[in-house]
């Protein structure tokens, strides 16, 4: 279960911290919905008014130890970003793009002489996996993206919008 004390912290330093075209998305109030990411417990929560409606498992980038710090160095980012497309014709069973990179990452990647990398997405199995729904998943297979069952991608397609804030916890 998920630290109240964490989520808290989590989703006001998201709001103060989204920017002025994310901030209507962060206070919409009692209603608004969030996607947190815990990458240390492979979870994926989708949460309103602080109370978790859904958890899914999930897989991540093959190098998961830390934040995407540049292109193909297959890591998922943690921060706060919000799902800004969506995409039914994924080569993975529906996609939900991520808006990384944001400034800060930008900023990150270039002072270090790097391209942040992007193209991160919410997206269910990869073909030939349809009836894959694992409880867990035993290892991270993603090039930086967040992995789910399809079982999971349908739900969490048919509960967000566009707009909805993601924080991605370490």
């Amino acid at each position: 279960m998920i630290d109240r004390r964490q989520l808290c912290l989590g989703l006001s330093s998201a709001a103060a911290l989204a920017g002025p075209a994310r901030a209507a998305s962060w206070a919409d109030g009692e209603n608004a919905l969030h996607i947190l990411v815990h990458k240390a417990r492979r979870k994926l929560l989708l949460v309103r008014a602080g109370v978790t409606l859904h958890t899914f498992p999930i897989a991540l980038g093959n190098n998961p130890k830390g934040t995407k710090r540049r292109a193909g160095d297959g890591r998922t980012p943690e921060g706060r970003y919000a799902i800004d497309a969506f995409n039914q014709w994924s080569r993975y069973h529906r996609a939900l793009h991520i808006s990384y990179p944001n400034a800060d990452d930008i900023a990150r990647a270039r002072a270090a002489g790097h391209e942040p990398g992007g193209n991160i997405e919410i997206h269910g199995m990869p073909a030939g996996y349809e009836d894959v729904d694992p409880p867990f998943f035993p290892t991270d297979w993603t090039d930086g993206c967040i992995g789910v069952s399809n079982r999971a991608i349908e739900t969490i397609w048919k509960t967000v919008s566009l707009d909805t804030p993601v924080v991605i916890l370490a």
